[in-house]
């Protein structure tokens, strides 16, 4: 179960560099997709053995160089409710301001653990300025220069001492875990009510603390899942304040904790820059996918036309990652409503799916010999030999070459697309490594 750490503060208090910071390096293992913009928002970092995730809730907000109080309030809301640990951001060089005391009225009131880090402290010197911010009342200031680093490694070591261990979950591993996600008012909630029904009992909850997530345990009609629901989805009460953006920090857990997201769009709207957003979580994340396009109920035009050119737009947009099943469903009337629990237990065990080394390397090889990797600097790249590698989230093959630095993207897309083709793997990203023979 991973921990979730949110940076709160005011613009130009250096945010976004110390996120950089703490998720540094990992970022290059995250593919930069060209069209998610804002995904230098939300990163994977590992400290000492703990991995989790770090949100930057004012990158989320649509215009963040004139956040008014609102929308930091709401920044600052949304980190209480989602968060494990909140990292407040203020500037030494500027000192307190009015905005800041906002900010600190709320945090005083959080469950959630709390760290001032007074950012900009780049000398000794400026040590001594960071005691104004005790007025804050929220204990000792923690000094640090997300710029050059210094005093990052302490805040870190801070950091992973406020996890809560949390207590293992009793779920079944064999069972794969679903998660519904989307933006506001796509059809979350109707179109888990349409898989469970009335009959409630044939449904059990395993919740674990507040703000993790709910798995909802299915069985019936040959179906056995987890449904997750992180409790987002519960808090009826909070959906005026559900703005756009934040059902984006609102699906992280949900992702995290799944084997394959069932990403809702509404048929009325069509595909937006929201759902790039969580289809770049599910992405980063590796998880399966399947796309459901809900309301298709109120859809004028249902001709196979339509649809056609329905599904051709959504692979476009989600391009490269082409390769998942699109089902047009309605929770209201329960159209398709067990297709799409079908297409994702079909996408889990196709994450699961192990392809015997005889037959990746008949099939492949011949294929690579036709269709080599374009030479470089008249250096002729031969692959040998391809296996699956073992006990892997999601299936993972190695090539082994001879050049492996000179095989670039395209030509892996080309692998990858070809062993698409000839194996079911629809729905689960797969890794793909050059190896040296």
């Amino acid at each position: 179960m991973g921990n979730l750490v949110a940076i709160v503060g005011r613009p130009n208090v250096g945010k976004s560099t110390l996120f950089n910071r703490l998720v540094g390096n990992r970022q290059a293992i995250v593919n930069e997709e060209a069209g998610t913009t804002r995904d230098r928002q939300y990163g994977k970092a590992e400290w000492c053995g703990n991995e989790f995730s770090v949100v930057d809730t004012g990158g989320w907000v649509v215009n963040s160089d004139d956040v008014f109080e609102g929308e930091i309030r709401k920044q600052v809301t949304l980190a209480m409710d989602e968060a494990d640990v909140i990292l407040f951001l203020v500037d030494v060089n500027t000192g307190i301001t009015g905005l800041d005391m906002d900010v600190a009225s709320i945090l005083r009131r959080s469950r959630t653990p709390v760290i001032l880090v007074a950012n900009k402290t780049d000398n000794f010197g400026l040590q001594y300025d960071a005691s104004e911010f005790y007025k804050l009342g929220l204990g000792d200031p923690f000094c640090i220069s997300a710029i050059n680093g210094s005093g990052t490694g302490d805040l870190l070591d801070l950091l992973v001492s406020k996890f809560v261990k949390k207590s293992g979950e009793l779920l079944d591993d064999d069972i794969p875990r679903f998660a519904v996600v989307g933006r506001p008012n796509a059809g979350k909630s109707s179109i888990i009510n349409a898989f469970i029904g009335e009959e409630r009992n044939i449904v059990t909850e395993i919740a674990g603390t507040t703000r993790d997530s709910i798995y909802t345990r299915y069985d019936k009609f040959g179906f056995d899942f987890y449904l997750v629901d992180t409790a987002g989805i519960r808090r009826k009460n909070k959906v005026t304040e559900d703005l756009e953006y934040y059902s984006v920090v609102r699906s992280i857990r949900a992702i995290e904790n799944s084997d394959v997201c069932i990403l809702m769009l509404d048929a009325t709207k069509g595909i937006e820059g929201q759902d790039l957003n969580i289809f770049s979580l599910i992405q980063k994340n590796q998880k399966g996918l399947v796309v459901v396009v809900n309301k298709w109920d109120l859809v004028e035009n249902k001709t196979n036309e339509a649809i056609r050119t329905f599904e051709n737009a959504i692979r476009e947009r989600l391009a490269p990652f082409i390769d998942f099943p699109i089902i047009f469903a309605s929770a209201v009337t329960k159209q398709r409503i067990f297709k799409v629990l079908e297409s994702a237990k079909d996408v889990y065990n196709n994450r699961k799916n192990k392809i015997p080394t005889s037959r990746l390397n008949e099939e492949l090889l011949p294929l690579i010999e036709a269709y080599p990797p374009p030479s470089i600097k008249g250096k002729y790249i031969k692959i040998k030999y391809v296996t699956q590698l073992p006990n892997t989230r999601i299936p993972s093959f190695v090539f082994f070459a001879n050049l492996p630095q000179y095989v670039k993207e395209p030509y892996k897309r080309f692998l990858e697309n070809k062993m698409r083709e000839k194996w079911k793997l629809t729905g689960t990203p797969i890794n793909i490594f050059i190896r040296q023979k």
